[in-house]
């Protein structure tokens, strides 16, 4: 056999095993118990509106609270990294490696629980959203930092240079030329990023949120709990899924426009 024919048998061998494999899982698997498990009819109208009023708004509030938290510090922590000055490099490079480190889940519970007992009468302003935007918010910081650094010295030191040559101060320069060159080159995993602070706002559920403060998550398990069936976290997961695949179609064709432009 030639190499193209070899491939082209390659090719189908690939698409029988996989259309045996679909045949197996439609005749093993119990579409009843599932469709009843998790798309239950009687069970996703009484779901509405509170899902899109309440847990759906939510979630997308604590994530764009905690995104623009995150990335006006990460910004700080990124300039701080690559400056000349030894301590804030210190102070940026432990900030960085500890909540890189530490899972979202505790800095959650710290933040919530923690805050109250080192600091007795005092507590962030805006109860929930307040901790969820900090707390997330820090975590992302610490991610987005280095992706911002990485972009910032991926701009060429000759922009720099030319800066510096028609009179600008390191300082202008790095704001009004390197730095917003530098977002064109990231804005694709800076959207990777949001993606999932979208997803690690679930951990919020962990804090014993009051109904009006519910997200996703919390109002899936809530309803888990009350119906005893799959279908309210069904529901929530499809709900992700309208925020987070929109986004990522964002992000392939950012890349693709990225990939032309070279």
């Amino acid at each position: 056999m030639s190499r193209r024919q070899r491939a082209q048998a390659g090719r189908l061998v690939q698409y029988a095993i996989l259309a045996v494999a679909v045949v197996v899982i439609a005749l093993v698997a119990d579409w009843t118990t599932l469709r009843t498990q998790f798309f239950n009819s009687q069970i996703l109208p009484s779901l509405f509106p509170e899902l899109i009023t309440t847990a759906l708004k939510n979630t997308i509030l604590y994530t764009a609270c905690a995104f623009a938290f995150g990335l006006a510090l990460g910004l700080v922590l990124a300039l701080m990294r690559l400056s000349s000055i030894g301590p804030y490099r210190w102070i940026s490079t432990t900030f960085v490696e500890f909540f890189r480190g530490v899972p979202a889940l505790i800095v959650f519970i710290g933040f919530y629980y923690g805050l109250p007992v080192a600091f007795p009468g005092r507590v962030l302003p805006g109860g929930t959203l307040g901790v969820v935007t900090v707390a997330l918010g820090l975590v992302g910081a610490a991610y987005m930092a280095e992706t911002i650094r990485a972009g910032i010295q991926a701009v060429p030191k000759g922009q720099m240079e030319a800066a510096r040559s028609l009179g600008m101060t390191h300082s202008r320069a790095m704001i009004s030329i390197v730095v917003p060159q530098a977002f064109r080159i990231i804005l694709p995993p800076l959207t990777n990023e949001l993606i999932l602070l979208t997803k690690d706002s679930s951990l919020v559920y962990v804090v014993g949120l009051g109904l009006a403060d519910s997200e996703l998550t919390d109002f899936g398990r809530r309803n888990l709990s009350q119906y005893v069936n799959l279908t309210p976290l069904f529901a929530a997961a499809l709900c992700y899924l309208l925020i987070t695949v929109p986004l990522s179609i964002v992000v392939r064709r950012m890349e693709a426009r990225s990939e032309k432009a070279r």
